[in-house]
């Protein structure tokens, strides 16, 4: 039986090398589904076509139009990492102009398992709001992984290695759990 993850990324330095974390997610045994925020879209530009043969499905960074089929399949859980600032601000706070902002809003209220990792300065983690952010979200049942046992921000300017093993064990364990 298949599994599917949607894969959900913003721009931040990791998302440069998702097809990595692509190829690690099929290997745990996932079909993965790769969805962007415009930005970093923009960002992968050229490579897009590249990881949509990767996944076998269209890589989205945009809702579909209305009455127009999903090519992708239903997913058992939903993985958003990195997930910026700004995306996980727009998330907690139910602003739904991009795609993957859209489908992980709605995905609380179906229920479907979702784990989110930030990858977000330490400048930027002194902003009030990424607190409240994440308190909301984990209060909707998103496990978001920060801090602790999480991602931990970096100095502005100073990247250290992205925790992808910390998301893939979290949403084996969510799948687990339902």
């Amino acid at each position: 039986m298949s599994r599917t993850v949607y894969l959900f990324g913003s721009a931040a330095p990791p998302v440069l090398a998702i097809d990595r974390a692509v190829e690690q997610l099929q290997r745990r045994g996932w079909d993965v589904c790769l969805g962007l925020t415009p930005a970093a879209a923009d960002w992968l530009g050229e490579r897009i076509g590249e990881l949509a043969a990767l996944t076998g499905h269209p890589v989205r960074s945009a809702y579909k139009r209305p009455g127009a089929a999903d090519v992708w399949p239903r997913a058992d859980v939903i993985l958003f990492a990195p997930a910026t600032f700004n995306s996980l601000n727009a998330w907690a706070l139910g602003l739904t102009d991009r795609f993957v902002v859209g489908v992980v809003a709605e995905a609380v209220g179906k229920g479907i398992p979702t784990v989110a990792m930030p990858c977000v300065n330490a400048a930027y983690a002194q902003h009030t709001q990424l607190d409240e952010s994440v308190a909301r979200l984990r209060a909707m049942r998103v496990e978001v992984l920060y801090g602790g046992e999480g991602f931990v921000p970096n100095q502005p300017g100073e990247p250290r290695a992205y925790p992808w093993d910390l998301a893939f064990d979290a949403i084996e364990q969510a799948t687990d759990r339902t």
